[in-house]
Parts: structure tokens; C-alpha cells; sequence
């Protein structure tokens, strides 16, 4: 099989390694990369006629579009991790580079790596399977279910380690017909090594991008773990032991449980979509020093704590070109448009999802930040009225906090978080946008080293 064939579209992954690939090719990201950009106007009135849809049908159709990219189990001996990485590679100019990134997914990464003007390949990748239909709030079942089938996979890639996830409150539309075999390399592989060898010089530089994200999982073999719930609105506590949150929400889409399943942790380990696997570290590091490659370790605990760092980096950046400063864009999950950022002159703010801890996170650094004229908020919808959701109303009130003007880019408000449009009308709108600037040249290493020096301790990011 080839790897578009099951490799998820609509992962954390493959979206940002399409964002960036498409910038250093000099072009923009319209549809998160799913379908081509030709298929952008097509996309219009059909993405209009699915918001006109009754709630539960635009549920039905969320559903079965993401079944669309689920394979058969019985097809999971087929994939390879190697065609993966071909794959991948074959999103970048072959050009040299001073520094490559390897590591965990995260859209301020991108944005470093689109000012910077260099490629970033990651550890981990997302495989949808299709299911028969295991209830939904009963995780045990599709921990057992996946123990059958994932052999097949682990066995075919031995570089591979599989987090099968089930998260039944943000993904709980999805999951009604998949499961999610989320892979991590634990080693650089042949075609990630030759690809290094073509564009990094000696003395070129690998930033190895390492979320220390950990969450409560239950081993199933020696290279499999499975993965109860996920980082976003309810806690890990609440996954496993539930809460009045949790039976609230059972009961609001008329589960007959009143709390999950869950399958007894015994232990923590690297979370599935965005924790780095550290074996990969050892790999790349031998390799590194046998080819004359520097190391430059990039360590934080949330996906988001990247973030803040690289909104105030390019705040810098723009003022030493001359440029104004004023201008806040903030993304949300895989929208994300490191091409119009740029050519906007926007500041790019990305969070990891919709829920109260992201909003928590926007409040803490826009109380620390200087002040924005203009604030603009993209908002993924995922179709759920999930545990820990942060209601419509609350955004706005944070686009308040402009001094100018504050809006939201592609949201129907009124549709939220059912607003499955948002998925194409988030990149017409930006387009929108003004002023307009040239792309920069690309920031030195040099430059973040300064930066970094500069503002000392001030992130939740450390370099080693």
C-alpha cells in the first residue's frame, strides 16, 4: 500500500509536515492539506451545504468522512515504515539546509521551522483502522480488540512502537468507526539517514524537538502500549476513575455507562500524538557524531509551551526589520498557515486544541504579553460537546482583549463546535487579510541563539 492510503489526513503529523512543506516550497496550505489546493473552490458550497445540516447529520457526516481514511486491519502488515518516510521526504525541496528538526509534532514548531526555512521530520505518525463498531465508552473492548491486530503491524516495522489511543470525549465522533494506531520511530532509519546525508552539511545542525508529555498507560506487549483518553479537557484522573463531569456528559449523548472502562494503568509513558519516544535521541545522537552533525535539544512539557517563545521570537524578528508588531494570529490544532502568517506579518500563537486549558493557556500569555492591536482566533471544531469544551462565548470574550479590534478566521460562531465548514473557509479568509509584506529571508541560527540568550529563562522551553 502506498502510505497515502493509510496515513490519517486529518493527524497532527501530516498536516503540519504539509503546512511546511508547501511554505518552503513557496506555497500556502488551503484544506489542511487534504485534499489538493485546485479542489479549494470545489470545497466551497459543499462545505456550506454540510453547515446547513441538522446537528446529528453533521455529526454523521464527521464520522464517515473520517472512516473514509481508516484501512482494514487485516491490511496493517502492509504498512512500512520506511515507505512512510519516503513519503514524507518527498515533501521537501532538496536543497542544503543548515539544520534539520526530528522529533515531536507542534504547530510553533512549524513556525520556527518556516523562519528558519528548514525541514522537520517527525517521530510520530497516525494509522485510522477501521472497526466493527465497539461501543464507544468502553475502552477495554478496543484495547482487546487492537491486541488481535496490532501484531501484524509491529511485526512488519520493528522501528516502530504503537500507543493505540482511545480518547471517547474530543474524539468520540471519530472513534464510532476507527480506533487510532498512533506509531513512534525509536530509530533514524535508512531513508530519514539519507536524507540528512543529502542536505545537512557537517557541522549542520538537528534540533531534536522532545514534548515531554507523559500519560497513564497500560502495556499490552513489549512494543505496544494502549493510551485511555488524551491532553485536552478532562484529566487523566477523570479518564480513569471518572467524575460529575464525566456522567453529565455520558448522559448528554445517552451513553448507558456513567463512567469509562478503562483499562488499569501501570505506568506512565511518552503520550501518544505529541511525547517524544527518547530511544530515538540514542539513534540520532550516534549518528550525529559519526557524520559531524551538531545536536541542539528543544525540551518542554505541553505541546503549547513551544508556543509563547515563538510568538515573541517573531515579535523580534519583525522589529528588527522594521516592521509593526501588533498583529496576533492564533491557531488551533492542525489550522495552522505558516505561508500567510508571514506574509501578513502576523504574530503566530498556535494552541493544541479548543478546551479550557488552551483558553487558560491564550489568557496567561496575553496577560504577560504586550498588548495587541488586532487579535484573530482560528477555532478547530471536532464536533463534540466535550468534557471541558471552552464554550463560544469564552473566545469571545478573549478577542475582546484586543485594543483595536479582536475576530475570529473561518468560525461560524453560531455552529461551533459543529462548524465543519471552518475546514475550508479558514484559509480564504486569512487570505484576506492585510497589509501584505515580501517573505523575509530566512532568520539565521545565529538569531535564535541570540534570542534565546536574551530571554533567559522566561519560557517553559530548555536547550541542551
Amino acid at each position: 500500500m502506498k502510505p497515502t492510503q493509510y496515513v490519517a489526513n486529518f493527524d497532527s503529523a501530516t498536516a503540519m509536515l504539509r503546512a511546511l512543506g508547501r511554505y518552503l516550497h513557496g506555497k500556502d496550505f488551503p484544506l489542511t492539506g487534504a485534499l489538493p489546493a485546485s479542489a479549494e473552490p470545489l470545497m466551497k458550497p459543499v462545505a456550506a451545504a454540510i453547515n446547513a445540516l441538522p446537528g446529528r447529520m453533521r455529526e454523521s457526516v464527521y464520522t464517515w468522512s473520517g472512516r473514509s481514511e481508516a484501512i482494514q486491519p487485516e491490511k496493517l502488515g502492509g504498512v512500512h515504515a520506511e515507505e512512510v518516510a519516503r513519503w514524507m521526504v518527498s515533501h521537501y525541496p532538496r536543497r542544503p539546509y543548515p539544520a534539520v528538526a526530528i522529533g515531536s509534532a507542534g504547530g510553533a514548531l512549524i513556525h520556527l521551522c518556516a523562519a528558519l526555512s528548514i525541514p522537520w521530520l517527525p517521530q510520530t505518525f497516525l494509522i485510522p483502522v477501521r472497526h466493527p463498531g465497539l461501543p464507544v465508552d468502553e475502552p477495554r473492548k478496543d484495547m482487546e480488540w487492537g491486541q488481535k491486530h496490532a501484531p501484524a503491524l509491529l511485526e512488519a516495522n520493528p522501528e516502530l512502537r504503537l500507543h493505540h489511543m482511545h480518547d471517547a470525549n474530543q474524539d468520540r465522533l471519530m472513534i464510532q468507526r476507527m480506533t487510532y494506531f498512533r506509531v513512534k520511530r525509536l530509530h533514524l532509519g535508512e531513508t530519514f539517514l539519507r536524507f540528512l546525508e543529502e542536505v545537512l552539511p557537517a557541522g549542520g545542525t538537528i534540533f531534536l524537538v522532545e514534548c515531554e508529555r507523559k500519560w497513564p498507560t497500560t502495556k499490552v506487549s513489549e512494543r505496544h502500549v494502549f493510551q485511555h483518553g488524551a491532553p485536552g479537557g478532562a484529566t487523566e484522573e477523570e479518564f480513569i476513575r471518572g467524575s460529575q463531569r464525566v456522567e453529565d456528559y455520558l448522559k448528554r449523548y445517552g451513553s448507558p455507562q456513567r463512567r469509562w472502562d478503562s483499562p488499569e494503568p501501570d505506568g506512565e509513558r511518552p503520550e501518544a500524538e505529541w511525547g517524544f519516544e527518547p530511544e530515538l535521541r540514542e539513534d540520532v545522537g550516534r549518528l550525529a557524531r559519526n557524520r559531524g552533525w551538531r545536536i541542539r535539544r528543544v525540551l518542554f512539557e505541553e505541546p503549547e509551551h513551544l508556543s509563547p517563545l515563538v510568538a515573541d521570537l517573531y515579535r523580534w524578528w519583525y522589529r528588527e526589520r522594521g516592521l509593526p508588531t501588533d498583529q496576533l494570529l492564533v491557531e488551533s490544532f492542525i489550522l495552522t498557515e505558516p505561508y500567510w502568517t508571514l506574509r501578513t506579518g502576523s504574530v503566530p500563537l498556535w494552541m493544541t486544541f479548543n478546551m479550557e486549558p488552551s483558553a487558560d493557556f491564550l489568557e496567561r500569555y496575553l496577560d504577560g504579553a504586550h498588548p495587541y492591536d488586532q487579535i484573530r482566533l482560528m477555532l478547530f471544531s471536532h464536533g463534540v460537546d466535550s468534557v471541558g469544551l471552552a464554550p463560544i462565548g469564552r473566545w469571545q470574550s478573549i478577542l475582546g482583549r484586543a485594543r483595536k479590534e479582536g475576530s475570529f478566521v473561518g468560525v461560524d460562531e453560531q455552529k461551533f463546535p459543529r462548524d465543519f465548514a471552518t475546514f475550508v473557509r479558514y484559509h480564504a479568509e486569512l487570505k484576506k487579510l492585510t497589509p501584505r509584506y515580501p517573505m523575509p529571508e530566512p532568520l539565521a541560527l545565529s538569531q535564535v541563539d541570540n534570542f534565546v540568550k536574551e530571554t533567559g529563562d522566561r519560557y517553559l522551553v530548555r536547550w541542551a
